[in-house]
């Protein structure tokens, strides 16, 4: 029961995450989900590998300037932006 509180309380996003998923606090689950909305309708995912994401501007900026980036890196570089 624990783990599931840790992921649902809201944490403070950085301006750069706020840009791409919207106003915090969030938790963690929305923030990736909110993630996956703004991949999904700016076809940002590789077609090629769908587990890769194509970095745009705003999202070069949580991805510390990688234009693209696996899922699960994606998770940890999020983490970055949100205290």
């Amino acid at each position: 029961m624990a783990i599931n509180s840790a992921l649902s309380k809201p944490l403070t996003l950085s301006p750069e995450l706020e840009a791409v998923v919207g106003a915090g606090p969030m938790p963690r689950t929305e923030v990736v989900k909110q993630l996956w909305v703004y991949i999904k309708k700016n076809n940002l995912q590789n077609p090629q590998n769908k587990r890769n994401i194509l970095a745009d501007d705003k999202l070069k900026a949580i991805f510390g300037g990688k234009g693209e980036v696996t899922m699960f890196e994606m998770t940890k570089l999020v983490s970055a932006h949100l205290k």
